[in-house]
């Protein structure tokens, strides 16, 4: 089932989504220092492109750096990528079969505005 979510989720929204943060993390190592926020977009990406069978996890050794940087991503890149998840999925709940869709792009908001300190795991 997760395959079929996952090939149904890249058709109508990942590739979008995938693109996005492509943008985002391309834009942010231009600048040396925001490289580390570069790297994030790229992980997140890669999840946005296929996440069902997968969940992101807070890492337990994340600090204080960890938040002041989230700070700094929500200011430069986080709240445009958390509007596209917020828009695509009302878009995807208009529809009864794209709802699961929809419920996993909300799901995303939160990793969109703080991706420093998380990582990306197998679903149990």
């Amino acid at each position: 089932m997760n395959t079929i979510l996952n090939v149904v989720w890249l058709i109508l929204a990942g590739i979008w989504l995938w693109i996005g943060y492509m943008l985002a993390g391309l834009l942010m190592c231009i600048l040396i220092v925001t490289i580390p926020w570069g790297i994030a977009s790229f992980r997140i990406a890669n999840y946005s492109l296929w996440p069902f069978g997968r969940e992101v996890v807070s890492k337990p050794t994340s600090g204080a750096w960890s938040f002041i940087g989230n700070v700094i991503w929500v200011l430069l890149a986080g709240w445009w990528l958390a509007l596209e998840h917020l828009v695509t999925g009302i878009i995807m709940c208009l529809t009864i079969i794209g709802i699961p869709l929809g419920i996993a792009n909300f799901k995303l908001i939160p990793v969109s505005l703080a991706p420093l300190g998380k990582e990306i795991v197998e679903s149990r």
